[in-house]
């Protein structure tokens, strides 16, 4: 007569064949690992908890933490800004020549991660202004960082204008990444925030850098939606109005 034994039932018999190596020990019981991990991780949260605040927001925590606790993070952020000020050496936009681009973005990506914006020449490009308009705020705030622009026509001939903006992302002499439109990211509605998870996707900048961008700034980022959108309306309208005058006299 056969007999079943289920080897992870919890009975002295199985108790018995365990034993005797008939059957296989029982594995662990996950739920005390789960547990063990869990605390670990709410003591790592809690250990660094202070990990993404700035100066301003360590000062404001003097009656919440420890001195001493705090004091170690204000010198890690100052060490972390001095570094960075070390190496901020770009600062601005450059704009590119397609004769300087093999030197200003290729040989430049062996120092550095190199970004090239890739833009359009039609004013009803709403995406390629906005990219633009980024550069211009990312650059300063990132001077470790190379932020070029060319357009893309003078660049490569018959570049499609489907394809506008272009984002090159360079590094080592390489293209890492290419990004075709924003649409992959928010359209118009594309952000510093958006380009900075790219960045740190990229790993050319750490996800704890003291720079990047704080909630307080999706306001800025609004304003800057609006301005464009109100500048296309103004740039269509006197596009019309030109057509009128055109027309009147003809």
């Amino acid at each position: 007569m056969n007999v079943t034994v289920d080897p992870n039932e919890d009975s002295e018999w199985n108790d018995i064949l365990r034993k005797h190596g008939i059957i296989p020990e029982k594995p662990p019981d996950p739920e005390p690992i789960i547990q063990e991990a869990l605390v670990e991780a709410e003591k790592k949260a809690h250990d660094n908890r202070l990990e993404d605040k700035d100066l301003d927001e360590l000062d404001a925590l003097e009656d919440e933490e420890d001195e001493e606790f705090l004091e170690q993070y204000r010198k890690k952020r100052l060490a972390e800004l001095s570094t960075l000020q070390t190496s901020s050496k770009y600062n601005q936009v450059y704009p590119l020549q397609k004769p300087d681009y093999a030197r200003e973005v290729t040989d430049a990506s062996n120092e550095t991660f190199v970004l090239v914006n890739l833009t359009s020449s039609l004013a009803g490009n709403v995406e390629s202004r906005v990219l633009s308009e980024l550069w211009r705020q990312l650059a300063p705030k990132f001077g470790d960082i190379k932020f070029c622009e060319i357009r893309a026509d003078l660049c490569i001939e018959g570049y499609p204008e489907r394809n506008m903006p272009t984002i090159l992302v360079y590094r080592d002499g390489e293209i890492r990444r290419q990004v075709i439109t924003l649409r992959d990211l928010r359209g118009v509605k594309t952000g510093i925030q958006d380009i900075e998870k790219m960045l740190v996707d990229l790993g050319a900048i750490k996800e704890s850098d003291v720079r990047l961008k704080r909630k307080d700034e999706d306001e800025d980022d609004e304003e800057v939606r609006r301005r464009m959108i109100r500048n296309r309306g103004m740039m269509m309208m006197m596009m019309i109005g030109i057509e009128d005058k055109i027309l009147r006299l003809s």
